[in-house]
Formats: C-alpha cells, sequence, structure tokens
C-alpha cells in the first residue's frame, strides 16, 4: 500500500531546493527536525501555498492555482483533483491532530497523521495505517514549534526526531489561505463520512475555492477562509454504489447550506460563539456545493450552491 509519508518527502525535497524562489527559510532544529517556515517570519506566497497544500496531500493530488470570476469579483482560486480520496484527504490532508505541548499549540495536518493515527477512529474507517521511518507534518499556527513540540510529534509518530520534517504557515499568510482553500474536497469528504456514508466508496475528487484575501487579524482570517470554502467552494465526487439510494440522501445533507448557522459570514458565527469552535454547529463546516457521479447506475447527483453575497460581505466589498 501506499506510504503517503514517503510519497510526501518528494514535495520536501523540492521545496527545500527552491527555498529561496519560493521565499521560504529551512532550518535544522537542535534535535534534528527540519522546521519549514512558509509564513510566520518569511513572505512565503502563492506558491509555498500551493507547495503545502501538495504537502498535506502527500503528493498524490494535482494542485493548479488561477483566478476565477465571482458575480464580478476577481478572485485567486485553487483547483484540487485526487486519485485516492479516503487516504490522500482524510488519512493525510484533515486537519486532525491537535498540537498542543506547553504553550505551544497548532492545528497539524498531512502525512505524519497515518503515523501516529490521529485520531484514530477515522484510520480505523478508511482502513489505513502509514509504515515509514520518516514523518511530515503541516502545522497551521502563529509561531515556528518548539523542539519540545518537534520530539512529541516525533515520538507520537514512532520516528527518530532527525527524520521529522514540519512546514508551518500562519492563518493570516498567503501561504495559509491558499492550504486551507486547498482543503475543499477533503472538506466534502469529511462531510459525508461524518453523515455515515462509507469513504472508501469514493473512487475520485475534485474541487475549487476561491482563496480568502489576507487580514493581519487571525479570527477574521480565519473567518475568510473559512469562507470561501462554506459560501463559494464546490465538489465534484465520483462513487461506486450498487443504486442511487446508497448515496442521494447523503449528498442533499452534505453543503453547508443545511446547517442553521449558515448564512453569514464565519468571522460573525465565530465571534458570537467566543472563539471557540465547538460551540459552532460542525454541520457548517462543508462545502457550498457538491456533484456526485455513481458510475456504477450512470447518475449525477447535485445539492447546494454557492452564495456568492455572503462572501463578498466576509471580504468587506457590501456591508
Amino acid at each position: 500500500m501506499v506510504s503517503v509519508n514517503a510519497c510526501a518527502l518528494n514535495v520536501i525535497q523540492r521545496m527545500i531546493a527552491e527555498k529561496e524562489v519560493l521565499d521560504i527559510s529551512v532550518e535544522v532544529m537542535e534535535n534534528g527536525s527540519t522546521v519549514i517556515d512558509a509564513g510566520v517570519k518569511v513572505k512565503g506566497g502563492f506558491a509555498a501555498g500551493k507547495y503545502l497544500t501538495e504537502l498535506c496531500l502527500a503528493g498524490l493530488g494535482s494542485v493548479t492555482l488561477c483566478s476565477a470570476d465571482y458575480d464580478g469579483v476577481e478572485l485567486p482560486t485553487i483547483y484540487v483533483h485526487v486519485d485516492r480520496p479516503a487516504i490522500v484527504l482524510l488519512g493525510s490532508q484533515f486537519a486532525g491532530w491537535r498540537i498542543s505541548v506547553g504553550k505551544y499549540f497548532a492545528m497539524g495536518s498531512g502525512p505524519a497523521r497515518a503515523l501516529a493515527l490521529k485520531p484514530k477512529e477515522l484510520y480505523e474507517k478508511i482502513a489505513y495505517k502509514d509504515s515509514c521511518d520518516k514523518a511530515v507534518l503541516v502545522l497551521e499556527a502563529d509561531n515556528l514549534p518548539t523542539v519540545e513540540a518537534l520530539n512529541y510529534i516525533a515520538q507520537s509518530c514512532g520516528v527518530d526526531p532527525k527524520n521529522l520534517y514540519v512546514a508551518i504557515a500562519p492563518t493570516s499568510s498567503i501561504a495559509g489561505s491558499v492550504q486551507i482553500s486547498g482543503r475543499i474536497v477533503e472538506t466534502g469528504l469529511h462531510k459525508l463520512t461524518d453523515l455515515g456514508f462509507d469513504p472508501k466508496k469514493v473512487l475520485y475528487g475534485s474541487g475549487r475555492a476561491p482563496i480568502a484575501p489576507s487580514h493581519p487579524k487571525f479570527a477574521q482570517a480565519m473567518g475568510r477562509t473559512n469562507d470561501m470554502l462554506l459560501y463559494a467552494g464546490a465538489t465534484y465526487f465520483e462513487v461506486a454504489c450498487d443504486t442511487d439510494d446508497e448515496i442521494k440522501e447523503f449528498v442533499k445533507k452534505v453543503p453547508s447550506s443545511t446547517s442553521p448557522a449558515y448564512g453569514r459570514p464565519f468571522y460573525e458565527i465565530f465571534k458570537e460563539a467566543n472563539y471557540d469552535f465547538y460551540k459552532i454547529d460542525p454541520g457548517l463546516f462543508a462545502p457550498a456545493l457538491i456533484t456526485v457521479n455513481n458510475i456504477k447506475t450512470g447518475s449525477t447527483i447535485s445539492a447546494g450552491r454557492l452564495n456568492i453575497e455572503v462572501l463578498k460581505k466576509s471580504i468587506g466589498l457590501i456591508s
């Protein structure tokens, strides 16, 4: 079976080789771990964000950056295509590891999760576990990881700290914004899985989402990046189901518009919840639009819609 960490090493090596062009920094810490800064103390940028997205996908997905028109507003946009959705999206990209060591906190995503099994129940659903002596993790945080945090990550993954590679970018950075929008396909598959659909029946996935204009404050940046997915993100999946009844009702429940919290910029919702994600309806974290093709019947099912009005409110174009 494919090793997500071994595949991601190819992306890491390219990032290190192109560090000056990407405007990122590479530092070998005192414990031997390699830390790649893509936006904390350096500029980073769109290209660095594309690499971060590819890292999260373990190098097993296709990532393209372009621009698109959203009812008269031109925004940078990311397109993602994957052929092993369960392993690549849930087994690698999903931000399912809360790193909390001492005073250091970050959200971890990427291949290393498949070694540490974070969270274990998700890996049981997709019947996958990686085996590799090297680990690659992507962190979303405002500060570079401490050696203590790096040692914890390495120990959790069962690797020598010298074989740990960590890339990091803040939510408010361009690179961070790119890699969050790059989660659009994963967001759709994760919602399907949470609803009870077997992710192993999803054969292929693709999607697109606008990339949020930057904001210097964390909460507002968090709001904008989420709005790109919730109100303007679109996903497409091909599944293998014996009948359309196996998938039809799940598709109807996927879009973010099915959540009672839907309809306002995420920052307002986040602020109302006292900046606590766990007080927000988890059903909101979903793409705006989902389309599914059942390859066994040829049927195509779609649900949801793009909501450009809320998108414009999110980035301050309308009040």
